[in-house]
C-alpha cells in the first residue's frame, strides 16, 4: 500500500500588517471588541495578486521537499479568490514554478480548500495515479471584504501555505480523513453579488456583499468538526491521547476552544496563530502547519490532528503521521515584490467605495 508523505511545506504572508486599531479608524470597533470576540489582533493584507503568494509558498514548499518543480504531476489549488478562472489559477502558479509536467487543479470548497486538497491528493497518490502532487491553500479575501460591516471585516485576512506529498512505502502523512457537507445551511456564509447568479447589468454587482450566521456557523462547524475528528481517530483506532498537536482551521478563537474542549483535547495542544493572521480561509491550515514547524512543535513520529469548516457548509478532518525530517532540505530565498504601502493605504479605495456604497444606501 502506498502512503503520501509530507516532504515540504512553506508560507506566504504578507508584510502589510492592519492592526485592530487601524479599522478603528474607519469603522466603530475597537481593539478589545475584535480581541474579547474573536482572539484576533491583526490580520495581514496582499499587496499584489494573490498566485504571487501562491507561488511564494510553493516555492518554499519545493525547497523544503529539495523537488525540481518538473517532477511535480499534479497542483491542487484552494481557494475561493483566484487571479482569474479562467485560466484557472493552479495552471498560472504551474507555469511561474516550472511544473511542465502537472495538471492543474482549482478546488473551492472555500476554508476546507487546503484539506479537501490534501485528501483528494492522498488518495490520488494512495491509487498510483500520481507520484508528486503539491497543495496550495491560502486567500485574497481582503479585497471582497464589505468595509463597513465590522461584524465580517474584522474576521478575515490574507496568507497561503503549500506542502509536497510524495509516494512512500512509509506509514505516514494523512492517514484518515473525514470530509463532508451540510448544504441546508448553505447561506450561513455567502458571498453575494460574484458570480454567474448575479446580473452584470446591475450596479449593485459592483459591490461584493456578505451574509455570515455567526450563531448558525458557530454551532454547526464546533459539531461538524468534532465529529469529523472523532471519526478519523476511530478509523485508524487512535485516540485523543495519541494526538500530539492539533493544527486547526484558525477562523475564531472561541471556536478553537470550543472545539478543543468537545473533542477532549488540552489547550496547549492545540497550535494557535489566529491572532496574528485573522481568518485566512483555506490558508490557515497550511500556514499553521509551517509555522508549527519552524517553531519546533512537531516531532518525528507525531500524530497531527487537524480540521476545518467553510462555505457550503463544507467541514472535514485529517490525521496526519509526520515522517522523520522536521526540517526542510533546502531553503528557497522566495518572496513578494516590495509593498511600499500600509495596509490602510492599500485598502483605502476599497475602504472609500463601500463607505460611499453604505451611506447611499442608508439615504435611500
Amino acid at each position: 500500500m502506498h502512503y503520501a508523505k509530507i516532504t515540504g511545506w512553506g508560507k506566504c504572508v504578507p508584510p502589510a500588517v492592519l492592526s485592530n486599531e487601524d479599522l478603528a479608524t474607519f469603522m466603530d470597533t475597537s481593539d478589545e471588541w475584535i480581541t474579547s470576540r474573536t482572539g484576533i489582533r491583526e490580520r495581514r493584507i496582499c499587496h499584489c495578486n494573490f498566485s504571487d503568494m501562491a507561488v511564494v509558498s510553493a516555492r518554499h514548499a519545493l525547497a523544503a521537499a529539495d523537488l525540481d518543480p518538473a517532477e511535480l504531476d499534479l497542483i491542487l489549488l484552494g481557494s475561493l479568490t483566484n487571479d482569474s478562472y479562467c485560466p484557472n489559477t493552479a495552471s498560472l502558479v504551474a507555469d511561474e514554478i516550472g511544473a511542465v509536467n502537472a495538471a492543474a487543479i482549482d478546488v473551492n470548497s472555500a476554508c476546507t480548500g487546503f484539506l479537501y486538497g490534501l485528501h483528494i491528493g492522498t488518495n490520488l497518490i494512495r491509487t498510483g495515479a500520481h507520484k508528486k502532487v503539491l497543495v496550495i491553500g491560502g486567500e485574497f479575501i481582503s479585497h471582497y471584504m464589505n468595509w463597513a460591516r465590522r461584524d465580517v471585516a474584522v474576521l478575515f485576512g490574507d496568507a497561503c501555505g503549500a506542502v509536497v506529498i510524495e509516494q512512500s512505502d512509509e506509514e505516514c502523512g494523512l492517514l484518515a480523513a473525514k470530509i463532508g457537507c451540510e448544504a441546508d445551511a448553505k447561506y450561513a456564509i455567502q458571498i453575494t453579488n460574484l458570480g454567474s447568479a448575479y446580473s452584470r447589468l446591475s450596479e449593485e454587482f459592483l459591490y461584493v456583499g456578505w451574509n455570515f450566521e455567526g450563531q448558525e456557523v458557530f454551532k454547526r462547524a464546533v459539531k461538524a468538526m468534532s465529529q469529523a475528528c472523532m471519526d478519523v481517530l476511530e478509523q485508524t483506532g487512535l485516540t485523543v491521547d495519541d494526538v500530539s498537536l492539533v493544527v486547526p482551521h484558525q477562523a475564531n478563537k472561541r471556536i478553537l476552544d470550543a472545539l478543543a474542549k468537545r473533542v477532549g483535547i488540552p489547550e496547549e495542544k492545540v497550535f494557535v496563530n489566529v491572532h496574528k493572521y485573522g481568518n485566512t480561509s483555506a490558508g490557515t491550515i497550511p500556514v499553521a502547519l509551517a509555522e508549527s514547524l519552524e517553531e519546533g512543535r512537531v516531532k518525528p513520529g507525531d500524530y497531527l490532528l487537524t480540521a476545518s469548516f467553510g462555505a457550503g457548509l463544507t467541514w472535514g478532518a485529517g490525521l496526519i503521521k509526520w515522517g522523520e525530517r522536521v526540517t526542510p532540505l533546502q531553503l528557497s530565498d522566495a518572496s513578494l515584490p516590495a509593498c511600499d504601502k500600509t495596509a490602510l493605504e492599500i485598502l483605502a479605495p476599497h475602504i472609500k467605495r463601500y463607505a460611499e456604497h453604505s451611506a447611499s444606501a442608508d439615504s435611500q
